[in-house]
């Protein structure tokens, strides 16, 4: 189900779409285009309450402090059919990925957690940052490189999507 051009349509997804998200949208995209793998990536969060606001000045700030560029605008995934459009959807915790897999379970085998192939990840969940001191987003945005990485690896490898 591969977009334009043969393209693999990746959708990350937390609660609010403003601070793992977008920083593993980003991050995505930087490891897929370092790899030279065609993608396109984008990010919603499952909860309503950001819907329109740009990311989170602290995650925007960690992404600066690393040179990743986070940005975008917050929306939110409310039906099976937000999701169907995409190859991959990865979720950054437990939580989001019960909604997601509740929303669609035929989609079931195309969502996964964002960190799970992640080999040295400490674990397959990404905490959220939100409310929480700058350092613990400048260790979202490492995180969310790690599991990029990981996430393009698996699909060179052809585990994904």
């Amino acid at each position: 189900m591969s977009g334009e051009n043969g393209e693999i349509r990746v959708l990350v997804v937390c609660l609010g779409n403003i601070c793992r998200s977008p920083a593993g949208e980003a991050a995505l995209a930087e490891a897929a285009a370092e790899a030279g793998l065609s993608i396109t990536v984008d990010s919603a969060g499952t909860g309503p309450w950001h819907v329109g606001d740009p990311p989170n000045i602290q995650m925007i700030r960690a992404g600066d402090r690393a040179g990743l560029v986070v940005e975008g605008q917050g929306r939110q995934v409310t039906t099976a059919a937000d999701m169907e459009g995409y190859d991959l959807i990865l979720a950054m915790d437990r939580l989001n990925l019960r909604q997601l897999q509740q929303m669609a379970p035929w989609l079931s085998d195309r969502i996964h957690l964002y960190r799970s192939f992640d080999a040295e990840a400490d674990s397959d969940e990404m905490p959220d940052p939100y409310g929480l001191s700058d350092a613990e987003f400048d260790l979202t945005v490492r995180r969310a490189r790690a599991g990029a990485r990981a996430v393009v690896s698996a699909i060179q490898s052809g585990l994904l999507p």
